[in-house]
């Protein structure tokens, strides 16, 4: 038998059997730190970026709401999962860095780290998207789980 969850017993691949786990609130928060070109950033004003392509910032975080709620969708093995809620903020930080954080939470059977990986992902993404007309010199430098409770075991990132 693997060690990993999502190989079943002839090593093939499947979805994890959640039928006997118990339902209970399931939170996490991922976060991505995004670096973005000081040419992007002498555009920020007012807690946006405006593009020809819209409102930079308000676009992203649609976006990641969006794929919050596809993510079984685009991960094969991930369960559909209704979500309680979803919030997505975007933050200037340090030199010409903004930091994207999304926060979900579920009551169902399994975790909710995906949704909030993929949130985070799919914003960060967005922000590339709308800002690459003026830059190309954007790099999303990391995505990662910030923390997650409800589960077997509950988990945070240290600093």
């Amino acid at each position: 038998m693997s060690e990993f969850s999502h190989i079943d017993a002839t090593n093939q691949p499947a979805m994890v059997d959640i039928s006997g786990k118990a339902t209970n609130h399931r939170t996490a928060m991922a976060e991505s730190i995004v670096q973005l070109d000081e040419s992007i950033m002498a555009l920020l004003d007012g807690g946006d970026i405006q593009s020809k392509k819209g409102p930079v910032f308000q676009t992203a975080i649609l976006a990641g709401v969006m794929a919050t709620k596809k993510t079984s969708d685009l991960i094969p093995l991930c369960h559909p999962l209704p979500l309680n809620n979803c919030k997505i903020d975007i933050e200037p930080i340090e030199s010409n860095q903004v930091k994207v954080t999304c926060l979900v939470s579920t009551d169902h059977k399994t975790g909710v780290e995906m949704e909030a990986l993929t949130g985070a992902t799919v914003a960060s993404l967005t922000l590339y998207d709308m800002c690459k007309a003026l830059s190309h010199k954007i790099e999303i430098l990391r995505t990662r789980l910030i923390s997650k409770s409800g589960g077997k075991r509950d988990y945070q990132a240290e600093s």
